[in-house]
This record gives C-alpha cells, sequence and structure tokens, in this order.
C-alpha cells in the first residue's frame, strides 16, 4: 500500500475532517485569513504526515483494507453460490446435498463420542470448517464445471468439425489445380483460413473433452476425500490432524482449480480466491423448483 492512501485514510477521517472544517472557518471568520489559514493548513500537513507515518495507523489502514477485500469477495462468492444452485440440475444438487449432508451428520455424530452433553455443537473450529467449507466449495464448482462443459459437448459436434476439414482439404487441392494464378491465390487463401479455424475448433473440441474427463476423475477424487476427512472427525480427535489433513487435500487441488480457471470460456465462473462461502453453518442455499 502506497503512502498516498495512508495520507487520503487520514484525511478522510470524520474528526479530522470536522476539525479541519472548523479551524478554515475560524481563519475566514477572524479577518486575517492570509495570517491564520496558512496556520490551519500547515497543522494540518504536519498532523496528516505524522498520522499517515505512524506504523499502527498504517497497520489499522491495511487492516481495513484487507477486511473490505474480504467482504466483497464473500459477498461475490454468495453471488456465485445461488447461480450455481439455481442453473445445476437436480442430479448435482442432490450429489452436492448428499455430501454437504454428510459432513454435516459426521460432525455431530463426532460430538456426540467426545461430549454426549453437548451433541449438536460443532466439534470443528473455524479454521476446519473453513478448509472444510472450501473444499466443499471446490467440489461445487466442480460440479457446475462439469455441467457446463457437457452442455457446450452436446452442442458441438466433432464428426461434423471433422467432415468439415475432410471437405475443406478437398476443396483446397481443387483450389490448387486453377490455371489463373490470380484466382488460385485468393481461393486458396479463403479456403485454407476457413481450413485453419475448422481445425482450431476441433483442438478446442478435443481439449475441453479432456477436462471433462478430467473434471469427472477430480469430482470422484474430491468427494472421496471429502467424506474421508468426515469421517476423520469421528475416529480421531486430534484438531492439528484434521487441519493437517484438509491443508493437504486443499494443495492438492491446486491444478484442479488452475484447469477451472483456464475454462471460464465454459462456466463463466470468477477465478478461485481465498474466499469461500460458509457451506457447513448456514441453511442450504435456496434452489430453482425441481
Amino acid at each position: 500500500m502506497n503512502f498516498g492512501q495512508y495520507i487520503k485514510t487520514a484525511f478522510l477521517n470524520r474528526w479530522n475532517l470536522l476539525a479541519f472544517l472548523g479551524g478554515s472557518a475560524f481563519a475566514l471568520l477572524t479577518g486575517r485569513p492570509d495570517v491564520f489559514l496558512p496556520l490551519v493548513l500547515a497543522g494540518e500537513v504536519a498532523y496528516l504526515g505524522l498520522l499517515a507515518g505512524h506504523p499502527k495507523f498504517q497497520a489499522y489502514v491495511e487492516a481495513q483494507a484487507a477486511r473490505q477485500v474480504r467482504e466483497q469477495g464473500a459477498a461475490s462468492n454468495q453471488q456465485s453460490l445461488r447461480a450455481i444452485m439455481q442453473a445445476l440440475p437436480s442430479r448435482s444438487i442432490d450429489r452436492f446435498e448428499a455430501l454437504r449432508s454428510r459432513c454435516l451428520e459426521l460432525r455431530q455424530i463426532a460430538l456426540a463420542l467426545k461430549d454426549p452433553a453437548h451433541a449438536g455443537v460443532s466439534i470443528l473450529d473455524e479454521t476446519q470448517l473453513a478448509g472444510l467449507d472450501r473444499l466443499l466449495w471446490i467440489y461445487l464448482r466442480l460440479l457446475y464445471t462439469q455441467y457446463s462443459l457437457e452442455r457446450f459437448l452436446q452442442r458441438t459436434s466433432e464428426a461434423q468439425i471433422e467432415r468439415d476439414i475432410e471437405d475443406l482439404e478437398q476443396k483446397l487441392e481443387r483450389a490448387r489445380q486453377i490455371a489463373d494464378e490470380g484466382q488460385r491465390q485468393r481461393f486458396a487463401k479463403a479456403i485454407e483460413d476457413n481450413l485453419q479455424t475448422s481445425r482450431d475448433r476441433l483442438a478446442n473440441y478435443q481439449k475441453a473433452k479432456a477436462n471433462y474427463e478430467f473434471i469427472q476423475l477430480e469430482i470422484d477424487r474430491l468427494e472421496n476425500k471429502i467424506k474421508s476427512l468426515s469421517e476423520l472427525a469421528v475416529n480421531r480427535q486430534e484438531p492439528d490432524f484434521i487441519t493437517g489433513q484438509v491443508d493437504q487435500v486443499t494443495s492438492s487441488m491446486l491444478q484442479t482449480e488452475r484447469t477451472m480457471n483456464e475454462l471460464q470460456f465454459a462456466t463463466g465462473l470468477s477465478p478461485m480466491d481465498e474466499a469461500a462461502p460458509e457451506l457447513l453453518r448456514p441453511p442450504p442455499v435456496p434452489v430453482r423448483g425441481r
């Protein structure tokens, strides 16, 4: 964060504005603004310089900025969450809700085993809950990515693209036999451009198909990992161990997150960030009627 931002925050503080405006008004009312107004301005500059350069104030400004970024990220994620839940087909929503419910049920079982008198209270701390929320958020985005790619593949025919390429190759061969050089070059250039476009479409389709298969594998893998982690809360009571396992799984999903970010053309989802909506605490997000 640059020094100018600290200055701006210090100046826009309401108490500073009141003091500055009050001092300026007083200077004007004295009848000698040429004497007192420069003093007010000098005092304001000195105050802003001292406050903006103070480490505690800078830490406060940075904390406020970070909080604003987190709040904006949370709002954006909530918006994405609602859009995903409204767009996904019933089979995908049911799969997600089944996994989410399993995590909730196993948390309650784990607590009941540890302290029957407090069944229903979360055994996991905020860090662990945030980790599981992030994994469930990745899982839900994977389901949406799978659905988006599925729609793309259904609406695009690989066989038709291949037929188009074969037809264009034949046309190009005939164009190269045209006697008139100018006409031959014009025809060949147009066909070659169209042929390259068709080859690019085929390559894009094949890449999307490979990504679709990869996403399917990752959905199964992550679902199994989340089930395993939720079961650890029952069989093991070491919070640090569970947190470490959550972190390991999260780290293993980095390549998957990069793949999803590359598939924005199909999903329209914003890139993954550190924030994730709270999926294990609030009531389920309303979904469209089935």
